[in-house]
């Protein structure tokens, strides 16, 4: 199970939650290409222009302190994994695009099973996509799209 947040561009806008939106104008090829630009620090397993999907790799991290369970308790790792899936869609002149984060968290919650030790889904990190709408916002900007 993952637990995912999404945003969204339409007309090549942001729509992001919160009730922010963006709109900007722009062909499919510019957001495509401003979207590799702005995924290009990452891993990218999956790069298909004609299915509109950018995928990263897991990439890990030291987490962030969440006590688990229902009694709220200390982790015993502190390490996280997360990967980014960029989708585009087009619509005539519109283009639709989706941010997903997949986030995982390592748990060693005792026991004796391989339950006990393993990555377990947590929320996505939405400083880390806000961050990534905003760069490539500005990789937008800088291709001459601008808010409508």
């Amino acid at each position: 199970m993952f637990f995912t947040a999404v945003f969204s561009l339409c007309h090549g806008c942001a729509s992001m939650s919160g009730g922010r939106d963006q709109y900007l104008v722009c062909s499919y090829d510019t957001v495509w290409d401003a979207a590799v630009t702005t995924l290009k620090e990452r891993p990218v397993t999956v790069q298909n222009k004609q299915r509109g999907v950018l995928e990263t790799g897991w990439i890990e991290m030291e987490a962030t302190e969440r006590p688990f369970g229902v009694f709220q308790r200390d982790a015993f790792a502190n390490k996280e994994r997360a990967r980014l899936i960029l989708t585009l869609k087009r619509d005539g002149d519109v283009t639709a695009v989706s941010l997903t984060e997949n986030r995982e968290r390592w748990h060693l919650r005792g026991g004796v099973t391989q339950q006990a030790t393993r990555w377990w889904p947590v929320e996505p990190s939405q400083a880390e996509l806000t961050s990534v709408m905003n760069r490539l916002n500005a990789n937008l900007k800088e291709r001459g799209c601008s808010p409508a």
